[in-house]
């Protein structure tokens, strides 16, 4: 009798776990997100931690380049984008995602890619950038007065446009959400998907 009532406990234990393991898992359905990566020279983790994150929790993901034929990260990963950035209908997404690698720079005067920075913070979409992509926002003006991180090289850049750099891994800032580098892409992703649940 008592190893059956003891059995029983184990049993409840176990399964209460288990629920509450499962109640910490985001569900994205039915949110939008944009990864913006460079045609070459994305930083390849930087891209497919976030990416598999959110679309595994359900999120429905696009990528957007400057071109759609195989863009090529540093580490080697190929991707097909499934959008050219002139064709992005900002409105269209919850979270807008710049990835970054050496590759970004192509998007830091970049007219398209500034305007979909701006546009998307105006609307209040959630905007994210890691590693030297930060400079895109900041170039795209909307990093004034808001606190903000990047990749070291950038962090001038980020002052120079009213941005508080803290040189934190990942920064949170109202709907902007920066962070310093690979290292930092899986909880850069996890941020972005705490920031579409709220």
């Amino acid at each position: 009798m008592r190893h059956d009532i003891l059995v029983f406990i184990v049993l409840a234990i176990l399964i209460s776990g288990c629920v509450q393991q499962k109640g910490d898992v985001m569900n994205l359905t039915g949110k939008n997100v944009l990864i913006i990566i460079a045609h070459n020279g994305f930083r390849d983790e930087e891209f497919e931690q976030p990416y598999n994150l959110l679309s595994q929790a359900g999120a429905d993901v696009t990528v957007a380049s400057s071109d759609t034929t195989t863009t090529r990260g540093i580490l080697g990963k190929t991707v097909q984008p499934d959008i050219r950035i002139d064709r992005v209908q900002v409105e269209n997404y919850d979270a807008i995602i710049f990835v970054g690698g050496v590759g970004a720079k192509e998007y830091f005067n970049n007219k398209t890619a500034l305007s979909i920075a701006k546009q998307g913070y105006e609307q209040g979409r959630i905007i994210g950038a890691i590693c030297i992509a930060p400079s895109i926002l900041a170039n795209a003006g909307i990093l004034d007065g808001k606190k903000a991180t990047s990749f070291s090289s950038e962090s001038e850049n980020l002052e120079s446009h009213g941005a508080i750099y803290t040189g934190s891994d990942v920064e949170v800032d109202g709907n902007i959400i920066t962070a310093d580098g690979p290292q930092s892409a899986n909880k850069f992703g996890r941020e972005i998907g705490k920031a579409l649940v709220k």
